[in-house]
């Protein structure tokens, strides 16, 4: 395996979307809250860069108000079909606000316009509430730019660590864990499974 695990998630990265699945790039995020209580969820990786994994949100969304108060993540991507997990550890901060414009003007204008509708997270007394909203949004923006949001933007989790599972048969499964050192490089090891 690479000496950076960031290099190594890459190679197992592009394995998988070799295969065609849907979502490869799906992870269960867990934030925990001002009072400890933990939180799962699935979210999207959307770009990987020499800093960590970054992903998009609400910045008001539950995740958002749990990072803001602790910002130690963890993160666990799955992909059953090859057998192979990667479990993160890390600190998640703000992205660049250019970043953020920048990804946002990929998105298909219905997932802008999904965006700039969504209080996300917030209590919504009815679907047919959200639906005239976007319907409203996407009319007034029919023929006009939407730029991002104030309140949304991205992320990135700076991991710390980082562990590779490969599933073998008996149970006898592959694990190496990277450890970021305090000179910020990479120990790695082999770990029983």
């Amino acid at each position: 395996m690479d000496h950076d695990p960031l290099i190594e998630f890459t190679l197992w990265f592009n394995e998988y979307l070799e295969l065609g699945v849907e979502e490869p790039n799906a992870f269960a995020l867990a934030t925990v809250d001002k009072n400890s209580n933990p939180s799962l969820r699935f979210v999207l990786l959307k770009e990987l860069d020499q800093k960590g994994f970054i992903f998009f949100t609400n910045y008001n969304s539950k995740k958002a108000i749990d990072i803001e108060s602790n910002p130690n993540v963890a993160a666990t991507f799955f992909w059953q079909q090859v057998e192979r997990q990667i479990r993160v550890e890390g600190k998640a901060e703000k992205v660049d606000p250019k970043i953020s414009d920048d990804y946002f003007m990929t998105r298909p204008k219905q997932s802008q316009i999904g965006a700039i509708t969504s209080k996300q997270s917030k209590k919504l007394t009815s679907r047919k509430k959200l639906v005239d909203l976007y319907k409203f949004n996407t009319e007034k923006f029919i023929n006009s730019k939407i730029n991002r949001p104030v309140d949304w933007g991205g992320y990135r989790i700076i991991p710390n660590r980082i562990e590779f599972w490969q599933g073998r048969e008996h149970r006898l499964h592959d694990r190496v864990v990277y450890k970021k050192a305090a000179n910020n490089s990479w120990k790695k090891k082999r770990l029983f499974p």
